[in-house]
Order: structure tokens, then sequence, then C-alpha cells
């Protein structure tokens, strides 16, 4: 049988799964030859697959290394809002266990994916006391931006809303434009409101990243769309926090990547089915 492999743009480059390719020089390193080239970046993005036990393990393990060598370490997690902050900071301090937590958190209403997915990432910071700060804002303010523009939002709303919204990078933009146009939804036909909708949720996570990073180093759990590019959360939280910053984009097999979408392609496993599903519409 084939090895499932990952095609690297129209490179005759196929990398095999644990693989880690370096877009800047174009070749593979090593896990600890990463680490290395990690050692003084300031934000960590970690893209992923919700859905992917396999990028919630090597978010994990990265994570762990970074908890043994980092004094100051902070997670960002986009799968929570910042209303959830408190909440958060219970289950750090060890004042929750896990059903409190998945209740007060309303994880199965507001994220929905299976918390098993995300219970070795949790368990840890929990254990380890590590500051973990929720990047998000509420799901319904994209959404009601999507569906009447920015202008819409009540001033209840507009209180989660970062201080600088960009809407003005073109590439972004035309990105997002073919997002929308594979996906557009009854309601949602109007893509500046659409795209004033991702602008405000990346804007967001970014200006939550810029403003708790310390003085230590933060690693960002996040899905791959919200750092593809860079143009998403990355370059935004920089332009508030000129912090260095490198970007791991995972990568399943079977699949085509671009040396463009981030410093490191980490090629991994792919979703199996059963996993696919999500607790909530």
């Amino acid at each position: 049988m084939t090895p499932k492999t990952l095609a690297i743009g129209e490179s005759p480059t196929r990398l095999m799964k644990d693989t880690i390719y370096d877009t800047q020089t174009a070749s593979p390193v090593s896990r600890g030859q990463l680490l290395d080239r990690l050692t003084d970046v300031r934000v960590i993005y970690v893209g992923e697959q919700h859905t992917n036990p396999s990028h919630h393990a090597i978010q994990l393990q990265l994570i762990q290394y970074f908890a043994r060598s980092t004094p100051n370490l902070v997670i960002g997690v986009e799968m929570f809002d910042h209303t959830y902050q408190p909440v958060l900071d219970d289950w750090v301090a060890g004042k929750l266990n896990e059903s409190q937590f998945l209740q007060r958190s309303h994880w199965y209403a507001n994220w929905g994916f299976t918390y098993e997915l995300y219970r070795g990432i949790l368990n840890y910071v929990k254990e380890k006391g590590i500051r973990t700060v929720a990047l998000n804002i509420p799901s319904y303010i994209p959404a009601r931006i999507s569906v009447g523009g920015i202008d819409s939002l009540s001033a209840d709303d507009r209180r989660h809303l970062p201080v600088a919204i960009d809407t003005g990078n073109v590439s972004h933009r035309n990105y997002i434009e073919k997002i929308f146009k594979m996906h557009t939804l009854r309601g949602r036909e109007n893509f500046d409101f659409f795209y004033a909708a991702q602008c405000t949720w990346d804007d967001a996570m970014a200006q939550s990243v810029a403003d708790n990073l310390g003085s230590g180093k933060m690693v960002v759990l996040i899905g791959n769309g919200h750092i593809i590019h860079k143009f998403g959360v990355p370059d935004r939280a920089f332009a508030r926090n000129p912090a260095p910053f490198k970007t791991i984009y995972l990568a399943p097999v079977d699949t085509k990547a671009e040396p463009s979408w981030a410093d490191y392609l980490w090629v991994t496993e792919k979703t199996p089915m059963h996993r696919m599903l999500r607790t909530r519409h």
C-alpha cells in the first residue's frame, strides 16, 4: 500500500506523516530543531482542525515542552470567549471538577466539539497551574455582524468589539471571499458584512493575544483558518504588540498545502470519520 503523504504546492516533494517542514528553508526539520528555533519566539501559533485528535496531541506536546522551560508561559485558546475567563481561572486554580467546568463554561452550547478532544490539554494546564487566556468574543457577535453589519449592533454588543478592526487587507479579503462563495447562507448574502464579521473575529483574538502576552511566551491554540498566510490573527496581533512570532500549520496527509501558509507545516494523521460530528448545529 502506498503511504499517505502531504503534497507541497506544485513541488514533486511529498511529505510523510510526522514530518515537520520549514517553509523558509524548504526542508524538513526534526522536533528538536523546531524547538530550538522557537526558543526566542514570544508567540507560537499552533493551528488545528478542531476535530483532529492528533492535532491536539501535538499541541499538548508543545505545551508540555515549553512549560518545562518557560517560567511565564501563557496558553491562549480560541474555544472560550472572554466572558468565560473567570471560569477558566477557576479551572486552572483547581476550584472546579470536570463536570462543574463543563456546566459553567457551557461547553456544548458554545464550542460544541466533543470535550475528549481537549481534555488532555485542559487537564495539563490545570495540573500545572498554567495561565490560560480566553481569546474569543461571544459567537453571536460575528454572527450578528455577518447578517446586519457592525452598525446594526447594540451598545451592549459593541462592548465586545476590539478597539480597531482592519478591513483593508486585500489578500485577506480575497481569501475570505473565496470561502464566502462556497458557503453562503440565507440571510448572509452581503459579503461586506461577512468580511467585517471575519475581521472582527480575528482582530478580537489578536487584541487578546497582544494584551495578555506579558513578559513570557504564549502558545496559541487556534483553528488553521485563523493563522493561514498570517493575515488573520498573527499579523494583527503583531501590529498591536510587535513580539516575535511563528506559525505552525497542522496539515493532514492526503491533502495539499502551500509553503506560504505558515512558517512550519507539520504533517499529521487525517481526522477519523467518527470524530467529525459536532454536538451542536
